[in-house]
C-alpha cells in the first residue's frame, strides 16, 4: 500500500518540530500493529533524530523522501518549504498499520549528509541507510495453510 505524506517545514516549522511530527507520524502508523514493540520504535525514532533534523534543515528532505517499509505500509514521507509550508494541508494519517509486521526506516543520504545519515542509520537494526524497496511484500509463510491432501480427497479430480 504505497503512501505519501508531506510535512510542512520553515518557516512554518523549525526542523526540530518537523522531525518531532515526522517523528509521531511514524510511530502512530506502527504502533497500532500489536506485533510492533513500541519501545523499540521510540529507540529507533530517537537514533534517527539526529540525521532526520539535519536533513530537513538542509532541505534534502524537500527533494528526496525518507521511506517506511513495514508491509503492507510503503510510506514516503517529504517536507515541503518555503511558502508552500504556508499553506500546506498536511494528512497525517496512515491506514493499514494494524497489520505490520516487520519494518525499517530507510534515511535518503544526500551528498553533503551521506556520512553522517550513514552513521545515525547504523546505529538501530530498524534504520537503513540504503535505497528502499520500490514497493513492499509481505514476506511469505513457511508454509501453506491449506491442506492440498485433504482438499484433493473431498473434491474429486482436483
Amino acid at each position: 500500500m504505497q503512501r505519501h505524506r508531506e510535512v510542512a517545514a520553515a518557516p512554518e516549522r523549525s526542523a526540530g518540530e518537523a522531525w518531532q511530527v515526522i517523528a509521531a507520524l511514524l510511530r502512530d502508523t506502527l504502533v497500532c500493529s500489536p506485533r510492533v514493540v513500541d519501545a523499540e520504535v521510540d529507540q529507533a525514532l530517537a537514533a534517527a533524530r539526529p540525521a532526520g533534523v539535519a536533513l530537513i534543515a538542509g532541505g534534502h528532505l524537500d527533494r528526496v523522501p525518507l521511506v517506511l517499509v513495514a508491509a503492507p505500509v510503503h510510506l514516503s514521507v517529504t517536507t515541503v518549504s518555503g511558502e508552500a509550508a504556508l499553506t500546506l494541508e498536511e494528512n497525517l494519517s496512515v491506514p493499514g498499520g494494524a497489520s505490520i509486521e516487520p519494518w525499517t526506516l530507510y534515511l535518503p543520504t544526500p551528498g553533503p549528509l551521506a556520512a553522517t545519515v550513514r552513521a545515525v542509520a547504523a546505529t538501530h537494526p530498524r534504520l537503513a541507510s540504503d535505497d528502499p524497496p520500490r514497493d513492499v511484500e509481505r514476506p511469505s509463510q513457511a508454509g501453506s495453510v491449506l491442506d492440498r491432501d485433504a482438499f484433493a480427497r473431498r473434491v474429486p479430480g482436483a
